[in-house]
């Protein structure tokens, strides 16, 4: 009898949580939004506009360019200079990118990603502040956020065009404007889509999808770009 009552508490705790459009697996913080808090694994996406074979992640297939900015990709050479080799920050979508773990640091007033990779963050206010109306162009851009239910949605504007896309090279303008959603799925993953808008380099808008994996065997480590640089030192990129 004792232990069908714990199953009654239990499945009414659960049923209480679909009513209110709450899963029982996702972690949650005190103030009942999903909890993002740990270190994540996250696929390499070297390419955007390409899936992987494993599904890990999804693009579009083509990058929907204007000629200009097609031409820019076309003409795109690292060994005559890539700013990460000079160990620039990446930015924000190459970050994302990036194959090294993230750790996200969560409270009710900020979504903090602290990037292995660079050794870089970015700052996410979730106490409802709009983006900045002039905002200086940033490697990273501005951001914002605002809950969809249990998906946490950031908006970013504000960078500077100093930056690619992704590891092989695709462009983007000053008027880059970024919205990411990342919606807990179970206790053990998230997913994470993003949507670009930049009317100076694509022609529509266009979406990238992944999962990340929450690795509490792991920690974020020390990365230094300058050390042992042979790509700067040794001149392998001009």
């Amino acid at each position: 009898m004792k232990h069908r009552r714990i199953a009654v508490v239990l499945w009414g705790a659960a049923a209480c949580l679909r009513v209110l459009g709450q899963s029982p697996a996702i972690p949650r913080l005190p103030n009942g939004k999903p909890d993002f808090n740990g270190v994540w694994q996250r696929p390499y996406v070297p390419d955007m506009g390409a899936s992987s074979r494993d599904g890990s992640q999804k693009g579009p297939g083509t990058i929907p360019f204007t000629p200009e900015y097609e031409a820019k990709f076309k003409t795109y050479d690292p060994a005559k200079f890539d700013y990460t080799g000079h160990c620039l920050p990446q930015g924000l979508t190459r970050s994302m990118n990036s194959p090294f773990p993230i750790r996200i640091v969560q409270t009710p007033d900020i979504f903090t990603i602290l990037y292995e990779a660079w050794n870089v963050f970015e700052i996410v206010p979730t106490d409802g502040r709009p983006l900045p109306k002039n905002p200086d162009p940033l490697w990273a851009g501005s951001h914002s956020s605002k809950w969809d239910g249990d998906t946490l949605v950031v908006e970013s504007t504000g960078f500077n065009d100093k930056t690619n896309l992704d590891t092989v090279g695709h462009p983007h303008s000053d008027a880059l404007r970024t919205v990411e959603r990342f919606t807990r799925q179970d206790s053990r993953h998230i997913s994470y889509e993003i949507t670009l808008e930049d009317p100076k380099a694509f022609t529509k808008p266009w979406k990238n999808t992944r999962v990340f994996t929450i690795r509490p065997d792991w920690e974020i480590m020390e990365y230094s770009c300058e050390e042992n640089n042979k790509d700067f030192t040794e001149g392998h990129i001009k």
